[in-house]
């Protein structure tokens, strides 16, 4: 049951055999064309348009709608940054001076 074996898929795909377990994609010996039905148009039928009277327009001053202005706000910086940033340095000049603490430590008991 396998590569080899005539009666499954798999053995016929190898083969390259067809059957029932394998059927040969056919397409249909005589395909009959489709006849389109062709519609018939409507007359056109022509509408007359009544002439429209023209109205004079006025030319009256049109008032100008000014837009409400929004109050200014300033754009605050963000405070966590800015008191990370000084945490941060803090830090660091602690840091600095433990290490040389430290240093300045070692360097008595060496000598």
């Amino acid at each position: 049951m396998g590569k080899g074996d005539k009666k499954t898929v798999r053995g016929k795909i190898i083969m390259g055999s067809f059957g029932a377990k394998r059927k040969k994609n056919r397409t249909p010996a005589y395909v009959a064309p489709v006849v389109k039905e062709v519609k018939k148009k409507a007359p056109e039928v022509k509408v007359e348009k009544a002439p429209v009277a023209e109205v004079p327009v006025k030319d009256a001053p049109v008032a100008k709608v000014e837009k409400a202005k929004k109050p200014a706000t300033k754009k605050k910086a963000a405070p966590k940054a800015e008191a990370k940033a000084e945490v941060k340095a803090e830090v660091k000049a602690e840091v600095k001076t433990e290490v040389k603490a430290e240093l300045a430590k070692e360097a008595k008991k060496e000598a």
